[in-house]
């Protein structure tokens, strides 16, 4: 397994890089548009919509909101988008506090939980776009938080295998542990500074950094565990099988999804108080 995820993400991270580094701000949406509702797709089999037309329908309508926060980015209505996806976040602690909540595949419980796909894709895919539109170094900001999930991911995995003994959540992800968490904090605080040190922040900014970089960490692992939680409804193991090692979109997406308003909203309100 260690082999395979090696090899996928070998693979696909230079390609990444390079759209976001590279493309223009509408076409990167337009990418990112595309993963997240290729992630959307896996959430709807997830959310217990069993036929293709109703799934399908139910993308289409994510995409439509796609389409109408896009006008929104880079003014201040963005900020209202990506607060819902804050909260939603932070209401989803309940859920995994009682995690047979809307278990039961019932007309009501998957409409809530395609609701979460919706306050949970959304406010992500804007708060990524706003990142990579700002000025200056957009682009190098919307790659350091995609690396601070990367390396939390990371740093989880290799502390959890190698430390792992206190179960984290072990009725919803039997595999997660209290030394993965520190691990995923350990690599992607080194990320944060060392990115934002690349970015021109220094002294007490950078500490700020840090602590906006470390809570969207700290989201990241609540996004996994709700995807988690999601999938022992449905009883499947992973949520697709388009990356070898990695499973589906979903799966490489959870974390991100949960991540990216939590640094979009930090780095808005640094940005606020660092102004003259």
């Amino acid at each position: 397994m260690l082999k395979q995820r090696t090899i996928t993400a070998l693979i696909l991270a230079p390609l990444v890089v390079a759209i976001i580094l590279m493309a223009p701000n509408w076409l990167f949406a337009l990418v990112v548009a595309a993963l997240f509702l290729g992630a959307s797709w896996e959430w709807t089999l997830l959310a217990g919509i069993g036929s293709a037309a109703a799934r399908g329908g139910a993308v289409l309508l994510v995409a439509a909101l796609i389409a109408l926060a896009w006008p929104l980015h880079g003014t201040p209505g963005a900020a209202g988008v990506i607060a819902v996806g804050l909260l939603w976040w932070t209401l989803s602690l309940l859920w995994l506090r009682h995690f047979a909540y809307a278990a039961a595949p019932t007309r009501e419980n998957t409409a809530l939980k395609f609701a979460a796909c919706i306050v949970a894709v959304v406010p992500a895919w804007l708060a990524l776009v706003q990142l990579h539109a700002q000025s200056p170094h957009g682009p190098y900001w919307a790659l350091l938080a995609i690396l601070l999930v990367w390396a939390a991911d990371t740093g989880a995995y290799f502390a959890g295998t190698r430390f792992g003994r206190r179960k984290l959540a072990p009725r919803i992800s039997p595999n997660k542990t209290w030394a993965g968490v520190w691990g995923a904090f350990a690599l992607a605080g080194a990320v944060a500074l060392v990115g934002g040190g690349l970015l021109g922040w220094r002294d007490g900014w950078l500490v700020a950094l840090l602590g906006a970089a470390l809570l969207s960490v700290a989201a990241s692992i609540v996004g996994d565990l709700v995807e988690s939680l999601l999938k022992r409804h449905a009883n499947v193991k992973d949520s697709g099988a388009l990356f070898p090692g990695h499973g589906g979109l979903l799966d490489r997406a959870d974390s991100l999804l949960a991540a990216l308003p939590v640094f979009a909203a930090g780095k808005m309100l640094l940005d606020l108080l660092r102004q003259p």
